[in-house]
């Protein structure tokens, strides 16, 4: 089936606050429209809304045909308890829901008293066909093997699979969705870079309609047609043609253009405004000359200086009419930005560490062995495949981790400042404010308020128990805790999960100024071509290459 969804004058928020407004938007069949914006901007509301699980604040949103199959894939941080992999995707391709109204018109059909059975079943089981539910027993595991899951969908609960897993089951429910309009939030988190590839093509492949929210700048730039950018600061929308990267030009020269044209009407009004003062003096010092040059009170003069001084104050008053009808241009305001600096140490010693043959066993995976070494100074990009034992690796890099065989060193005066892709440094039930001073107790608590505020972690946030805050507002603590500590050695694992556009950019300009040792996993691709490195390392198997 085609669809259509159209979007007029939406408006959404929370409580009394309304984050965008008037929003029109038009999704036809083909048309992929990105949706970008800095974290709080309303861009998760914009798909629960688009979704029809929220109710707009103003504005309507309609789908044609009115029966068509929109499927909503949310950002899920927490899996629910006791859900096979096979009870995930059945919920997450609307599998399961269009089961239950069939199940529930089928049981309507035998009881007389329920008035329009036959046509409530009917729509029902027209529902349940367009799912694929009818099928997809069939096609699960034949997607999952696809993905290399080797897994029982019916007996393994989505608790017990490690987070590139549940990455790729979230995945795999995608591509055995049906839906007519898809609506994507960050999909791309956790995925590697054959997932990614695997994303990219099965958007590209639709025929139907998709708006996704995403901070991979790669896979916008491969997959959108169209950005509609929420803008905080501003408080405005706009919809941009032609793709990410062309996006990024017109929303440079819309910047430019804004700038200049508040730059030349605050210069003009400026300028009106210090010649109507300086009129103003003239007049008044005129009259007060008239009055010191004519004591024997000549009416001639005074009629004179009185004239002199009425036409001055008639240029007073028509400057003041210019700047009047000046037409009036806001000051374009400034995006918050997280401009910060990684804490420096003195220098480690020349060996930062070593691995000799180290192999390191955790059930049925093997890492290694391993041999290699790490220099002060070295910047070092790593690549591979979910499952393949990056973070292992890491740890045992760190000496966080004894290897089975072999043997692993950590060199002097080694300090280290670390993003893991758990982001488990600040977890728990305390405070915020209290968990990083525990980790910083060198910093006053109102020094620890100050810097977390410059992370945009105000008062609302650092009373609030870590566990409570959103990924995204833990990796900005995560990345405030780096400022505060001096390192020497900066290990980042997937540190772009959960951070928007703006603060990605921002955390690659600190990381460029950074000159201490680097270790960086990530699958953004365009991270990997800003940032600097010296030598790549690709880890797959458990095996170790370089690059």
């Amino acid at each position: 089936m085609t669809a259509t969804l159209v979007a007029q004058g939406l408006a959404g928020g929370y409580g009394h606050r309304t984050l965008f407004d008037g929003v029109d938007l038009t999704v036809s069949p083909g048309d992929v429209v990105g949706v970008v914006g800095a974290n709080g901007a309303g861009k998760s509301t914009l798909l629960r809304i688009l979704a029809g699980r929220d109710a707009p604040q103003a504005g309507t949103v309609s789908l044609a045909p009115a029966d068509a199959f929109v499927g909503w894939l949310p950002q899920e941080h927490e899996r629910v308890e006791g859900e096979t992999v096979a009870a995930y995707i059945a919920r997450r391709t609307g599998c399961a829901e269009a089961t239950a109204e069939m199940d529930a018109a089928a049981s309507d059909l035998g009881d007389p008293s329920v008035p329009g059975a036959d046509d409530r079943y009917a729509t029902a089981l027209e529902r349940w066909l367009a799912s694929g539910a009818a099928d997809l027993d069939e096609r699960l595991p034949i997607v999952l093997a696809d993905l290399g899951l080797e897994l029982d969908a019916d007996g393994t609960h989505m608790t017990s699979l490690s987070g590139g897993q549940a990455a790729r089951v979230g995945l795999a429910a995608l591509l055995l969705s049906r839906f007519d309009i898809v609506l994507l939030d960050e999909p791309t988190n956790d995925l590697d870079l054959d997932g990614l590839e695997r994303l990219e093509a099965f958007v590209r492949g639709l025929r139907g309609g998709v708006v996704l929210v995403s901070h991979d700048r790669e896979f916008l730039a491969r997959s959108v047609t169209r950005v509609l950018e929420l803008d905080l600061a501003q408080n405005s929308h706009r919809i941009y043609g032609g793709g990410y990267d062309a996006y990024l030009e017109e929303r440079a020269t819309v910047r430019r253009h804004a700038r200049e044209k508040y730059d030349e009407f605050a210069g003009k009004k400026a300028d009106l405004v210090a010649r109507a003062r300086v009129q103003r003096e003239w007049s008044s010092q005129g009259v007060r000359n008239a009055m010191k040059k004519n004591p024997d009170n000549d009416k001639i003069r005074r009629k004179a200086a009185t004239e002199s001084s009425e036409k001055q104050a008639q240029k007073v008053r028509q400057m003041e009419s210019r700047i009047a009808r000046l037409e009036e241009v806001e000051e374009p305001r400034k995006e918050w930005q997280l401009e910060f600096t990684i804490g420096a140490a003195p220098r480690s010693s020349s060996v930062v560490s070593t691995l000799n043959g180290a192999v390191v066993r955790q059930g049925a995976f093997t890492l290694g062995p391993v041999s290699l070494q790490v220099n002060a100074g070295d910047r070092i990009g790593i690549t591979g495949p979910n499952g393949a034992g990056k973070s292992t690796l890491l740890r045992t890099i760190l000496g966080r981790q004894a290897p089975d065989e072999g043997s692993a060193g950590l060199g002097s005066s080694v300090r280290i400042g670390e993003i893991d892709q758990a982001r488990s440094l600040l977890v728990g039930s305390r405070p915020l404010a209290d968990a990083f001073e525990a980790l910083v107790p060198e910093m006053a608590s109102g020094e620890v308020r100050t810097l977390l505020a410059k992370f945009g972690l105000k008062a609302d946030h650092v009373l609030r128990p870590v566990d409570e805050l959103s990924p995204g507002e833990r990796t900005r603590a995560g990345l405030a805790l780096l400022q505060a500590r001096g390192v020497n050695v900066l290990v980042l694992d997937e540190p772009t999960n959960h951070l928007d556009l703006p603060a990605i950019e921002q955390l690659e300009q600190a990381i460029e100024s950074y000159d201490g040792t680097l270790l960086l996993v990530t699958h953004d691709r365009r991270m990997l071509d800003a940032v600097s490195t010296n030598r790549r390392w690709h880890v797959e198997g458990g095996r170790v290459t370089e690059a």
